[in-house]
């Protein structure tokens, strides 16, 4: 292809996902800092030194004395006696049940301090909202397929971009002087948050990837959600916790997701600390329990098959879910450089179009 053809391709697809990357950088940036964030939405908690932090099955007993009726769904687990235990749950006392909320109950003493709703309430839960937002700009189906489709034209952008401008790429690393003028300075950012991009370009097109198959676009069935009163709990869930940590000592829970009925399992997702870094933190193993309490079975991340490890590999990249705090920064900074991207190409094509005319 002709460098002009290139260059057409690469100012179509930057200036048509030009909105889109600005505001996927936005809340990519702040979403890295999720919990941090979120935690200025919520309650500070009266922590008492000499109390141990109570069962789960206590606070779970006291959500339904307040919610009787509700039909609770999970638990994120209190880690210190300075966080809540966080339940998520439906009740039609809470916009009709038709959207989830967010228990907290105090850790000592199973109190009710407060609840919001998910990510639907921009304002008790910002985050949540945020999250929706990023994940499929609060649309749904059609969200989330203009994310699949400006997933991909970011791409296209970015591949144009190097075969244009890769002859800029040494001197901008070598900090060559005549490079460093205020007219190259799209050029200047692509270059330095070039590996970031392409791999936040590459591991988000890889998540949205199911929107290009035809399953996707299959007619769905109009779905009225029930509400049904959770009941008392099957089995004592500390005592089985514990039962799991003896079989599997590196195994830490994070999250509770109640079963239904004696049918179903109880799944509790953590992770080990014997994990790969990639996989240290929350979320990347499970335990299911059967309807005494017993392990059933176990979906740790080094056993499930290989497409779904490169699934949770995928995201952890994405998201940044696998480093502290530095990397924490470095993604919040390089992933603002998305957004900077549009912005000065979208400059420069105007100032080139003045030029022309």
């Amino acid at each position: 292809m002709r460098k002009d053809t290139f260059f057409r391709i690469h100012s179509f697809a930057g200036l048509l996902s030009g909105i889109f990357i600005v505001l996927m950088s936005l809340s990519g940036a702040a979403l890295v800092f999720h919990e941090e964030i979120d935690s200025l939405q919520i309650p500070s908690i009266k922590s008492y030194p000499h109390k141990p932090i109570l069962s789960i099955d206590s606070c779970y007993r006291s959500l339904q004395k307040e919610f009787p009726h509700a039909q609770i769904s999970s638990c994120n687990l209190a880690e210190n006696i300075k966080e809540a235990f966080v339940f998520s749950a439906y009740d039609s006392s809470f916009q009709k049940g038709t959207q989830v909320m967010q228990v907290f109950v105090h850790p000592q003493t199973a109190e009710i301090i407060w609840y919001r709703g998910g990510g639907k309430d921009r304002l008790h839960n910002f985050m949540g909202w945020l999250t929706t937002f990023h994940n499929s700009f609060h649309l749904k189906k059609t969200g989330e397929w203009l994310l699949g489709f400006f997933s991909l034209l970011f791409l296209i952008s970015m591949i144009t971009g190097i075969i244009l401008y890769r002859k800029k790429i040494g001197p901008v690393l070598s900090f060559n002087k005549y490079v460093f003028r205020k007219t190259n300075l799209h050029q200047i950012i692509g270059v330095y948050a070039l590996v970031f991009n392409l791999m936040i370009g590459i591991t988000g097109f890889w998540m949205q990837r199911y929107v290009f198959k035809k399953e996707f676009y299959a007619a769905e069935q109009p779905y009225t959600p029930v509400i049904k009163a959770s009941s008392t709990l099957f089995f004592n869930i500390d005592s089985s916790l514990q039962a799991a940590k003896n079989t599997y000592p590196a195994f830490t829970g994070y999250i509770i997701y109640f079963a239904p009925n004696p049918k179903r399992k109880t799944a509790v997702y953590g992770s080990q600390y014997s994990n790969s870094f990639i996989h240290n933190k929350k979320f990347a193993d499970a335990i299911f329990l059967d309807s005494i309490g017993r392990i059933s079975k176990t979906a740790f991340v080094n056993e499930i098959p290989a497409d779904n490890r490169r699934d949770i590999i995928n995201a952890q990249i994405h998201y940044g879910r696998y480093g502290g705090l530095l990397v924490k920064i470095l993604y919040s900074l390089f992933g603002l450089t998305g957004g900077l991207l549009s912005i000065t190409g979208f400059l420069l094509w105007i100032k080139r179009r003045k030029q022309v005319s």
